[in-house]
């Protein structure tokens, strides 16, 4: 009987290359993978057509989906190869680290002492090199052909481990896999392969520690129940830039090193000039075949066997990219690390919500892509608005697959929906913690929407709900979520948190029936709550401080808003009763004004009336803070109307003149903050519209200079047929 161990780095395409041939040569009769034991029932998969590297073994507790793990493999990791080899050649295969049923039981992590925590370090710098990934490059990866290194590795790390014991989890790992060795070894099997991480070798060479040592070292290790499987995988999850401990600078770049045939610099700098014509970039065969050269004398420069990464990155900076970091870092993202998305087979276990996840996208055909891509949904069609209420769906239970556009809000009331989609295998976890909830997506979602709905939940918190359940047709959740807005409305005497929940219920009792979701009660409610903001708002607005008005102006716009969604005889009541409060001398200035103005811009007040308010609230004996809130109130809503109304222009002009230089100093804050919110042209046109006033001359030469006679008689033809004259 011989136990072959094979040091390895997870993820080095030159140890896969040598880890493949060095297998093919020993044929061994079982192979050992450092890997979690329950991942032996699923680990047949590997062989299916349907797996595509990048993928991930995802080992969860069955009783605490929090407690989960992955182990990556891409086509360059050796445990895939070894995976694959004992597959092919028909015997078995086992992973022999240690369970994930004790990582899961116990919080403690793996130690290492300080001497031996970069051992990659220490070998660099023992051959001369100041960067261990450039030292472990040259020697390990970037080989091709030559003596196996696995000897060399293992006589390195017993060195470097020479003084070093291990303790904690890292002792219990190194203890579970002496037993799986062992039990090989009782088994009878002869030609025993073990696959580890080069640093582990030590600890399993002859000869073993008798086997109560390993005993005492496992004995009482607390555990859980744990579930296993396979799952899709990126080229990007694999990075160091990920988080992920045993990542690598560069997926890309290794995935090019192990899977490319020859002329490897040229290959890749043809595919990073495909990268760069991909983005309408100039580059020809010329510059690929300058980059080569540039990339190869690099190397030999350096005295390396292969030119490496940074070689070939200096040679794409230089020639390709015109010293330019920018579309460097285009490379990168797109080359270097690469957005790969593995594949697993259809007969893969899955959680009950994620396989229900996988089913409805097969059925509406919408395709898991890590790359992000942007989808304009037509809410008409029935397929389109099927996926709109399943990313909704998943949004709910923290899902994010699709991200709506920022301006979504406003375009509630179109048929269109646009959404971000890019798929990340860490969702995966929350697929399964998401089967706590229901075994089926639209299940979870209504029984975290519905406990949303217990006693705990403010008002403005189930009006959300609500309005995310009408998004993913959420119809069983819908009456009881009605029910708990109606029931806080009427017992909430903070009419502030009225009017904060009011805009979200009106989208929804507007906007519903455009989606097809079922809105009957919430116009209602709505209308209820409306009346009771009416009831209460004066007691709401009197006597407020400047930053108390603010906060509160902020809410009445969102009623305004809200109600022009709502029936006529709601937007009545509501347009009344702001038409009571506007003339009131308890309402503060910014209030004041703000109201004067939406009553003008919905006819109920003249614009002499308007114009009288004004005069008053500017005259001479009125505080220039107050006059400067009232301004603000009442130029919120736009800076237009003093360009078409010329008495307020006039009203305003005077006031600002005849405010005294240490009160202007003291005004000047607001008056900027006002007048910042125009846009240019409005900005612009009062400008011109103030110098003219006391100048009429000025004004008639103004509007010579800007208009164009010969051009606006152009238009009207047009304009008469829009008016249907």
């Amino acid at each position: 009987m011989t136990v072959h161990l094979f040091g390895i780095r997870h993820h080095g395409p030159g140890s896969a290359r040598a880890l493949a041939a060095a297998l093919t040569e020993l044929q061994p009769d079982i192979v050992l993978i450092e890997g979690p034991p329950e991942a032996d029932k699923v680990i047949e998969l590997a062989a299916s057509e349907e797996m595509v590297p990048p993928v991930a073994l995802l080992a969860y507790a069955a009783d605490d989906s929090t407690r989960a793990a992955f182990w990556p493999f891409a086509v360059f990791s050796p445990e895939w190869q070894a995976i694959r080899h004992a597959l092919a050649a028909g015997v078995p295969v086992r992973f022999c680290d240690l369970p994930a049923a004790y990582q899961f039981g116990s919080s403690e992590r793996s130690h290492r002492t300080a001497a031996s925590a970069d051992p990659l370090a220490t070998l660099a710098a023992a051959g001369g090199y100041d960067d261990p990934e450039r030292w472990w490059d040259d020697v390990i990866e970037h080989r091709r052909d030559g003596a196996e290194p696995f000897t060399v590795i293992a006589e390195a790390m017993t060195e470097l481990r020479r003084d070093d014991e291990a303790t904690g989890r890292e002792a219990q790992r190194e203890a579970y896999m002496r037993t799986t060795l062992r039990k090989a070894l009782r088994e009878g099997f002869e030609r025993i392969a073990v696959v580890c991480g080069a640093w582990h070798v030590p600890a399993l060479q002859a000869p073993l520690p008798p086997a109560t040592h390993d005993q005492r070292i496992l004995k009482g290790l607390p555990k859980r129940k744990v579930a296993c499987t396979w799952v899709p995988w990126t080229h990007g999850r694999l990075a160091t830039a990920s988080g992920y401990g045993a990542g690598v600078t560069s997926p890309g770049w290794y995935h090019h090193l192990f899977t490319a045939p020859d002329q490897i610099t040229t290959r890749w700098l043809t595919k990073v000039a495909h990268v760069l014509r991909a983005e309408d970039l100039p580059v020809s065969s010329a510059h690929v075949i300058e980059a080569v050269r540039l990339a190869e004398t690099l190397a030999a420069l350096r005295g390396r066997p292969l030119a490496g990464l940074s070689e070939v990155t200096e040679a794409t900076r230089a020639v390709m990219c015109g010293g330019n970091d920018v579309l460097l870092d285009l490379v990168t993202r797109e080359a270097v690390v690469g957005e790969l998305l593995g594949a697993v087979p259809a007969e893969t276990p899955q959680a009950p919500v994620a396989a229900d996840l996988a089913a409805q996208a097969r059925r509406l055909r919408l395709k898991r892509d890590a790359a992000e891509r942007v989808v304009e949904l037509d809410l008409r069609k029935p397929n389109d608005l099927e996926k709109s209420r399943l990313l909704h769906r998943l949004r709910i239970l923290g899902i994010d697959w699709g991200v709506p556009t920022a301006d979504e809000r406003r375009n509630q009331g179109t048929f269109r929906e646009t959404w971000t989609l890019g798929w990340d295998p860490g969702l995966e976890v929350d697929l399964v913690a998401a089967g706590a909830h229901g075994t089926t997506v639209l299940g979870a979602a209504t029984t975290v929407m519905l406990k949303v709905a217990d006693e705990s939940s403010t008002l403005a918190e189930v009006t959300s709900a609500l309005e995310r359940s009408l998004l993913a047709d959420l119809s069983d959740a819908l009456p009881t979520l009605l029910q708990g807005v109606d029931t806080r409305a009427a017992k909430d005497a903070d009419v502030g948190h009225l009017m904060a929940a009011l805009p979200a219920l009106a989208r929804s009792a507007r906007y519903g029936d455009v989606r097809g979701s079922s809105t009957a009660g919430l116009g209602v409610v709505a209308g209820r709550m409306v009346s009771r903001v009416c009831a209460g708002l004066a007691r709401t607005v009197h006597g407020l401080d400047p930053e108390a008005a603010t906060s509160v102006l902020e809410l009445i716009d969102g009623v305004q808003d809200a109600t022009a969604l709502l029936d006529e005889a709601v937007r009545l009541e509501w347009l009344t009763t702001l038409e009571g409060l506007s003339g009131r001398t308890s309402v503060p200035p910014l209030i004041a004004g703000r109201l004067t103005r939406l009553m003008l811009d919905t006819s109920r007040l003249e614009a002499a009336e308007v114009a009288l308010r004004l005069g008053r609230a500017l005259s001479p004996g009125t505080p220039t803070a107050d006059a400067a809130g009232y301004v603000e109130g009442f130029l919120a809503g736009g800076g237009l109307l003093l360009v078409h109304d010329e008495r307020l222009l006039a009203l305003v002009d005077s006031w600002l003149g005849a405010i005294p230089d240490e009160a202007f100093l003291e005004a000047l804050p607001l008056l900027r903050r006002t007048f910042g919110t125009f846009a240019s042209p409005e900005r612009r046109s009062i400008g011109d519209r103030a110098r003219a006033l006391g100048d009429p001359a000025a004004a008639i030469v103004a509007d010579d200079n800007e208009l164009d006679v010969e051009l606006a008689a152009s238009v009207l033809p047009v304009v008469a047929r829009l008016l249907g004259v």
